[in-house]
């Protein structure tokens, strides 16, 4: 189908990408970027190109308030849009042909979460989630690496917002309120942990300061069973060397291949 756009609960426009399987489809996955990300990115195009070798429908999408092509401004995200972007986008997969049930997750970071609360909230449709450097809960978030050093957390809260040069799109400015960490603040997926019985795929960077590997650790420990744990050698938490993006391919498709039945 290729690039595809619809409007949210909220009216606004997404902006997906349907990559059809071409021969008998192996498996539906949806892929969810991370705050401010988009659907082009490096590490998100891996993800999703592990599942299309696998023969799968893929559909990664751009959440509203972030940096592709969907509606909304960056200042404005939030865990709460994100997750219910993610809702509509499945919702409106389900009015399609190619749609079937149960279907994969895949995420990285705050869509990590999002896939998480998913499953949490409907297992009976997911087959198995990746949730790469995924967010645990806004709680750990403030105990990160990345928010403790420089008083960043201070800062944020007492000016109401903050202020970085993007990574990933070139001479952008990310401008944050703090509203979006007293949202995040209501989310720990670490609740309703025992709802995830499906197979669960963590990848994490070992340089990895906003969900570094302890925060994995605490999740893995929590899941009960089918669960892997992947550590990226020099990684940080956005993948973009083509050698760990090569790993992490290598990681998915065996995953893949092993819950595929």
């Amino acid at each position: 189908m290729g690039k595809i756009h619809f409007k949210n609960r909220k009216g606004q426009r997404i902006v997906a990408l349907v990559d059809r399987s071409q021969k008998n489809q192996q498996g539906l996955v949806f892929v969810t970027h991370g705050l401010g990300g988009y659907k082009e990115q490096d590490h998100i195009k891996t993800f999703a190109d592990a599942f299309k070798e696998e023969g799968f429908t893929v559909v990664r999408f751009d959440a509203t308030n972030a940096f592709g092509e969907s509606d909304g401004k960056y200042e404005n995200a939030t865990t709460t849009n994100y997750f219910e972007d993610l809702e509509d986008v499945i919702s409106w997969s389900s009015t399609q042909d190619w749609y079937t049930e149960p279907f994969w997750l895949a995420g990285h970071s705050l869509g990590g979460l999002s896939i998480i609360l998913f499953a949490e909230k409907f297992p009976d449709k997911v087959k198995a989630i990746a949730p790469i450097s995924t967010v645990v809960s806004g709680k750990l978030s403030l105990e990160s690496p990345k928010y403790k050093k420089n008083e960043i957390l201070k800062i944020w809260k007492e000016n109401g917002w903050r202020i970085e040069k993007s990574t990933s799109r070139q001479r952008a400015i990310k401008k944050l309120k703090w509203s979006h960490m007293e949202d995040r603040l209501k989310y720990d997926v670490l609740n309703n942990i025992d709802k995830l019985t499906m197979p669960v795929l963590l990848i994490v960077g070992d340089q990895d300061d906003s969900t570094p590997l302890e925060h994995q650790q605490i999740l893995f420990d929590a899941i009960s069973r089918k669960k892997e744990l992947h550590l990226i050698k020099n990684a940080p938490h956005t993948f973009q060397e083509m050698e760990h993006l090569a790993e992490i391919k290598e990681i998915f498709r065996n995953w893949i291949d092993k819950n595929k039945s």
